[in-house]
């Protein structure tokens, strides 16, 4: 009973001993550095957690930071891999050199050992009997014999074994190089993307100049554009109108979801949002805040443009930096923001002017549409109609 008592206690002893060395990996531990594989998982499941908490400037930093984080993270683990795989391979390669100087061997060996067996053939079994000194000898001889023929056995099998091993070493060596490959390949695409949220983390910071106000103001202005983009806005008939006609002016400064003065031009073809580059015409334009931080525009159609010349554009289309930083909550710049010298606004095609409005957080978006005669319908936001 007492052996039994002390057993129990002992294993007791074990399991509490084991359970308090093995610690689960806390995000606090992820986020000070540490490299444990879970880390990558806690902090996938920390982005997806700040992804659906109320928009903050705080809280898009954080994301920022974890997803730089978990990139790092996933470099470190593709590196590590690549190490392991390339020891590996070290130590296949000699393994392969090691088994191809057996095989030499073994194969010098069953030569011998074939010619031997050959030369013995020849000996009939009366001749053996016959050049025997007596009956011990004649045992001895045929034990040989057999001796030789189980070893050749032996031998051939072994050499078989070592060309199988050969083989396989040779296909293991070849999957993990291709494994190495596609690590190296794996870790050009992480880097890139690292090098990708760094700069899209700065840009953020720039355009929201490390302020919660402005934040608020860049995503309201993000959301009611999309709001109005996919049907939004109240709108009312405003008149006919022709190309080059004025269809309004734009607010100047600081407006219901606009940080200040410029025209989101909007192009929707088909009950589609569509690309503007595909419809206004080559013309002078400059990028006052730098391409690197707007985004590339490239006209390529007929239209002419809706404000004069010299044009400034301060945001382009799709995935510009200001997308990439979560401000349409994952979608695409829609359309062209520019400015000009002059507030004025013209019609880039003949058709229908309807006035738009659209109540946001800190106000109240205006904007013009123009229905034209070619089916497509034209938004010019943040401007008065008339």
């Amino acid at each position: 009973m007492i052996k039994r008592t002390v057993f129990l206690l002992a294993g007791l002893l074990i399991l509490v001993l084991f359970i308090t060395s093995v610690r689960a990996v806390s995000l606090e531990d992820c986020e000070k550095g540490s490299k444990d594989s879970a880390c990558i998982e806690l902090l996938q499941s920390k982005i997806t957690d700040l992804g659906t908490q109320k928009k903050t400037l705080s809280g898009q930093i954080a994301q920022f930071n974890s997803q730089i984080q978990l990139t790092q993270l996933k470099v470190a683990d593709a590196e590590a891999t690549i190490v392991k795989l390339e020891k590996e391979i070290g130590a296949l390669g000699a393994r392969i050199g090691y088994i191809n100087q057996s095989v030499d061997k073994l194969g010098v060996l069953l030569k011998q050992r074939i010619v031997a067996t050959y030369q013995q053939s020849f000996v009939s079994d009366l001749e053996l009997i016959l050049t025997s000194k007596d009956f011990s000898d004649l045992v001895l001889r045929v034990q040989y014999l057999k001796a030789v023929q189980e070893n050749d056995k032996k031998l051939l099998t072994s050499l078989q074994e070592t060309k199988s091993n050969y083989a396989n070493q040779k296909d293991e060596r070849e999957v993990k190089q291709a494994a190495i490959e596609a690590s190296k390949r794996q870790l050009v695409a992480l880097q890139a993307d690292l090098d990708n949220q760094k700069a899209e983390k700065q840009a953020f910071l720039k355009a929201t100049q490390n302020d919660e106000v402005r934040y608020q103001q860049l995503l309201a202005q993000a959301q009611a554009e999309l709001a109005v983009a996919f049907g939004g806005g109240t709108e009312t008939l405003i008149r006919d109108v022709s190309q080059g006609d004025q269809v309004g002016t734009i607010i100047s400064g600081q407006s219901g979801c606009s940080t200040g003065t410029h025209l989101h031009f909007e192009v929707h073809k088909n009950k589609s949002i569509d690309d503007p580059n595909n419809y206004l015409s080559g013309t002078s334009y400059s990028y006052p805040f730098g391409e690197s931080e707007t985004g590339s525009i490239n006209p390529h159609g007929s239209w002419p443009w809706p404000l004069n010349e010299p044009i400034y554009i301060s945001q382009g289309y799709g995935m510009t930096p200001y997308a990439q930083s979560g401000f349409y909550g994952g979608q695409p710049h829609y359309g062209i923001d520019m400015y000009s010298n002059s507030l004025s606004v013209k019609a880039v095609q003949s058709g229908q002017l309807y006035g738009g409005s659209y109540q946001c957080s800190n106000g109240t978006l205006y904007y013009g549409k123009v229905k034209q005669d070619d089916g497509v319908e034209v938004f010019y936001l943040h401007m008065i109609p008339h």
